[in-house]
């Protein structure tokens, strides 16, 4: 072969093969499933595996929707029902692990996430499908009533199969932590499937597997006020990236905002901070994580997170401010016009075996 022939033909195989990699399949699917648009995306996958791992992926998710649903009938319900006696009795296996889990994560943050605190999201009207609209908080004696049972998770015994609480005003709720589980157990499922490459997406609350092509997953950090993106970031493999905010379910009433993620300390919902990103490589744990740091605030976070050894965390304050941790700030691209400084905070030194303790950072 000629040389000139010779490097069209090489050209025109290297066009092809780019041409290739471009055209790699992408299958998108959404579905609804608790309480939110879960978005699955799968790259390079066969039609027909894209389809297998969809159609899994949707029964899964609406199995752990039904079963580990606060306020409706299933297997959790059963459990809050049994709590309310006081005595001994078996969990059933679909429920058990998120409590074991559950428990141990709320130790670990020094009660500010708490699943145990259910009666108290009721109280508050989070509990329906649709919390939002113009209504009057409860009434403060109310509050106080159930916070002075001190209600929590950690009430709870675990023998086993068997559980018991003696706190009768104990009632769980995983919203703050079953997405992460249910994630996480979706691109376990993938795995196992074949899938190489995929995004599952539940609301914003994501995570990822393989690479996205020749190149990582992209996605983008919702901007807590508005409808835009604040930050892009590029996602490893099995990383899971979890935000709380305070722009997802509330309510209004005279002009100011009530939002479901509420202090254990106070009973009523956490101020000073309006987002936080946690990225890291446990989806449950990202989503409980976050939530802890938001009931943290503004001055605890920090410590928050580095006694539950997060290096990776990106928080935006009722001021409009951004902190982030260093390692995590080195790897945002703000994308906000006009774009927003950012603070890197280093996080303090604890000492090996330190729990989490209560943070003072929330206000009433």
């Amino acid at each position: 072969m000629r040389p000139r022939v010779r490097a069209a033909a090489l050209l025109a195989a290297a066009l092809l093969a780019a041409g290739c990699a471009r055209e790699a399949p992408e299958h998108r699917y959404s579905f609804l499933a608790m309480g939110t648009v879960v978005e699955l995306t799968l790259h390079g996958a066969p039609a027909g595996l894209a389809e297998r791992a969809h159609r899994a992926l949707e029964a899964d998710f609406t199995y752990m929707e039904r079963t580990w649903h606060a306020w409706r009938p299933g297997a959790l319900g059963r459990v809050n029902t049994l709590l309310a006696t006081g005595h001994w009795f078996s969990a059933a296996p679909s429920v058990l692990p998120l409590i074991v889990e559950a428990r141990a994560l709320a130790e670990a943050s020094g009660g500010l996430f708490d699943p145990g605190i259910g009666k108290l999201i009721a109280l508050w009207g989070f509990h329906g499908d649709d919390p939002g609209g113009e209504r009057p908080p409860p009434d403060a004696a109310r509050i106080a009533a159930l916070l002075a049972a001190r209600p929590s998770i950690l009430d709870l015994e675990v023998r086993g199969i068997r559980v018991r609480s003696r706190n009768p005003e104990v009632q769980l709720d995983f919203g703050a932590f079953a997405k992460g589980l249910a994630v996480d157990r979706a691109v376990e499922r993938l795995r196992r499937l074949g899938v190489t490459s995929a995004l599952v997406n539940a609301g914003g609350d994501l995570r990822v597997l393989g690479r996205h092509g020749d190149r990582p997953w992209r996605i983008g950090i919702r901007a807590p006020r508005g409808n835009g993106i604040l930050a892009a970031l590029e996602v490893a493999d099995g990383e899971a990236v979890f935000t709380s905010g305070d722009y997802e379910r509330y309510f209004t009433w005279q002009g100011r905002r009530y939002h479901h993620i509420l202090d254990p300390r106070t009973g009523r919902p956490a101020r000073g901070l309006v987002s936080v990103t946690v990225v890291h490589d446990d989806g449950s744990e990202a989503d409980a994580a976050a939530t802890a740091l938001f009931v943290a605030g503004p001055r605890e976070w920090p410590a928050v997170a580095a006694r539950l050894g997060l290096t990776q965390v990106l928080v935006v304050d009722e001021a409009g401010r951004l902190q982030a941790t260093p390692a995590l700030a080195r790897r945002l691209r703000i994308v906000a016009r006009p774009a927003p400084p950012l603070e890197t905070v280093p996080l303090p030194a604890v000492p090996e075996g330190t729990a989490a303790a209560p943070a003072g950072g929330g206000a009433p």
